[in-house]
């Protein structure tokens, strides 16, 4: 019989007891609980994955508010950042007056930096791996927070770009760090959900456009978003500061070097008068005494703070920039790199771009403080969508128990077949509406559909990559953030003259509906063929080469 335990900070229980193990294909997981195991509150019944150690400093051992306020801090983190970067989309008409360019230059200020954005991970997460993570998250806010101040204070085209930049290379790493803190700190069961609360808020990073129009209202120009964005990401600091304390760990794996000889004990009766100096292959085995190692003490407050930690000399920088690219030959990376390329380019940026241009102009006629409010959509579809979070994991288990408690990564996949057309639809929606000028409500109604499609897209293909394939989890985020910011800036740097040219009916209700359709539609071949595909790809060279490259042994 499993034993149902809740951990506090009050009382803490090691849990340490779990007979999960993972299979030979990755993605397959043994999660049925076992007389004597222990399974937490909200576990569905499944033992515990990974197996944690008899440590209370081992991140998956912290009591609950720990792990809530980590993942809080970096949770608005990932919303801060986002913001931040397209925020000022609603600024471009502003830009391109203020300092003498063209519309689509001005745009360059939302697309490079939102580049710079996903290419800033290429640096960092390999620093977080050689450093750590507590000294990268509070290095990366205070770029964030220097460059922030710069855009504030800025009076030339090329002064701002530079600014832009810098605060955008400092908070990119906000994509990659939660998931790797998520994945560090909770258990298989519980990642599903945690990764959705984080997509929530990257995802309402989106509706930023939205307070940067109100905002010009306050006096202070496009400037004031920018003293809104400075004060918040000094708070964030501080808080990063004082709660995220570091979750790098090595952990044994079970069953390996849990105990340690004695020397000079008999496992009977009698003793053997053996010197403590002798080898332990002198001693005859059924002699040997074993004892378990003595359980650390947990680490006082003052010494979670210190803002450094131990420099992994394992782990290689430079190869650790240069893997991640071969991790665009693994079908399940790749569609999550398509998945978030394809929607962040029609959503944060084709949506952003466009809306302000149509609304201002004839027949509609707002007011560029009012150019903003489609984010409104945007946080009406993320909100209604929200209620979901929980239901990957939910729905997993309960094919995992129907399976006899043997996990495949594919189960949880299901729960995406209504997002698969209703974020489609949208766009067709979109776009007719901008091409006709049609009642501005249509512009409202298509963005809800397709960002209420996207949520289960960025949440669940995330976790279906992470669950279903041999990796260093920080390498596969870097090929992640790397090639959905490659994709998206190369859908909105030239969005406004494709548009131009074509009109809003071809590129966003025919060209971007059609290949957001083919995205999702790949759903279907990891639904029914991904076991297969997992199979396949574990026995090649490549996942050889990776499964080698693991240093830390976190997760599998």
């Amino acid at each position: 019989m499993e034993h149902t335990l809740h951990i506090d900070e009050e009382h803490p229980r090691h849990l340490v007891r779990s007979h999960a193990h993972e299979g030979d294909i990755p993605g397959t997981v043994y999660l049925k609980a076992e007389e004597g195991d222990d399974t937490l509150k909200g576990s569905y019944g499944q033992a515990l994955f990974p197996v944690p150690a008899e440590d209370p400093n081992d991140p998956l051992q912290w009591g609950n508010f720990k792990k809530t306020m980590i993942l809080i801090i970096c949770s608005l983190y990932s919303f801060l950042g986002n913001s931040a970067v397209l925020g000022p989309s609603v600024y471009i008409g502003i830009y391109a007056g203020e300092f003498g360019v063209t519309a689509s230059k001005a745009s360059g200020l939302i697309s490079y930096p939102s580049l710079t954005y996903g290419f800033g991970s290429l640096i960092l997460v390999p620093l977080y791996l050689k450093i750590g993570r507590r000294p990268v998250m509070l290095i990366s806010l205070i770029f964030f927070l220097v460059g922030l101040i710069a855009a504030s204070q800025c009076t030339t085209f090329n002064g701002l770009m530079a600014a832009r930049i810098i605060h955008a290379f400092g908070s990119g790493v906000c994509e990659a760090l939660p998931v790797q803190l998520v994945n560090d700190i909770f258990f298989l069961h519980e990642r599903g959900k945690r990764i959705g609360y984080y997509t929530i808020c990257l995802c309402l990073g989106s509706t930023g456009p939205l307070y940067a129009g109100y905002m010009l209202a306050g006096g202070y120009s496009w400037r004031l978003y920018f003293y809104v964005e400075i004060a918040f990401a000094a708070a964030l600091l501080i808080m990063a500061f004082f709660f995220v304390e570091e979750t790098a760990y090595k952990r044994i794996p079970p069953g390996s070097a849990r105990q340690v000889p004695i020397a000079g004990r008999s496992s009977g009766t009698g003793s053997i008068d053996t010197p403590s100096n002798e080898k332990e292959k002198d001693l005859p085995q059924e002699h040997i005494e074993y004892a378990t190692p003595e359980i650390p003490r947990r680490k006082t407050f003052l010494e979670t703070l210190k803002p450094w930690g131990a420099i992994d000399h394992e782990s290689q920088f430079f190869m650790t920039m240069l893997r991640p690219f071969t991790y665009y030959l693994v079908p399940a990376v790749l569609w999550v790199v398509t998945t978030y390329g394809i929607y962040i380019g029609l959503g944060a940026l084709a949506f952003n771009y466009t809306f302000p241009l149509k609304i201002t102009a004839a027949p509609y006629n707002w007011t560029q403080t009012n150019s903003g409010l489609i984010a409104v959509a945007s946080a009406v579809g993320y909100f209604l969508a929200a209620p979901f979070t929980f239901t990957s994991d939910r729905v997993a288990a309960y094919f995992t128990r129907k399976n006899g408690g043997l996990r495949e990564a594919e189960m949880r996949l299901s729960v995406m077949l209504p997002a698969m057309l209703i974020a489609p639809a949208g766009l067709v929606v979109y776009g007719l509406t901008a091409e006709k000028n049609l009642h501005w409500i249509g512009y409202f109604v298509g963005v809800a559909m397709d960002q209420w499609g996207s949520y289960f897209y960025f949440s669940f293909t995330l976790a279906y990559a992470i669950d279903s394939y041999y990796s260093n989890t920080s390498e596969m985020l870097i090929a992640m953030n790397l090639g959905k910011q490659a994709i998206s800036f190369g859908m909105g740097i030239y969005l406004l003259d494709w548009i131009l040219e074509h009109g809003f009916a071809v590129m966003i209700s025919g060209v971007f509906m059609g290949i957001l359709l083919a995205n999702n539609l790949c759903l279907l071949i990891f639904m029914f063929f991904g076991k297969r595909i997992r199979t396949w790809t574990s026995k090649t060279w490549l996942a050889k080469m990776h499964k080698a490259s693991i240093t830390q042994v976190m997760t599998h």
